[in-house]
């Protein structure tokens, strides 16, 4: 795989935004996401539980290098669907019956969200919330 160049003008270029979304369009795109996943989990038991793809499927499928210019949302979640979710092994499903139990849960996915969405460092700057008087 390559690597991306950039030139050293970084006042004049848009690739060095840190927070390329809006909230507008952060919205959108979070309201897709959460639709995936819902949609995921209601038909969740109609996928093969087990991977339906051999080692190094996407290899191939892999460009040369990572791409310059973002893909749409729209675009990303149509190859997860059509790339990663055959090729993964779908643990939530009621037909998996092995080893492990179901290790997480719709509920759990909002908490850990919430969470994430904060960009806490839980052991610095929090402390003060734990402090009793």
């Amino acid at each position: 795989m390559g690597s991306l160049t950039f030139d050293n003008d970084h006042e004049n270029n848009s690739h060095f935004v840190t927070n390329p979304l809006d909230p507008k369009e952060f919205r959108r795109q979070g309201h897709l996401i959460i639709d995936f996943i819902a949609d995921y989990y209601e038909n969740i038991e109609r996928y093969q539980v087990l991977s339906q793809v051999e080692p190094n499927y996407l290899r191939s499928l892999l460009p040369e290098s990572a791409p310059f210019s973002p893909e749409s949302i729209e675009t990303i979640l149509q190859d997860v669907q059509k790339y990663i979710i055959p090729g993964i092994t779908h643990w939530q499903s009621p037909n998996y019956f092995a080893y492990f139990p179901s290790s997480g849960s719709t509920a759990g996915f909002l908490g850990e969200m919430l969470s994430t969405g904060f960009n806490v460092v839980g052991s610095i700057g929090c402390h003060h919330l734990l402090q009793l008087n």
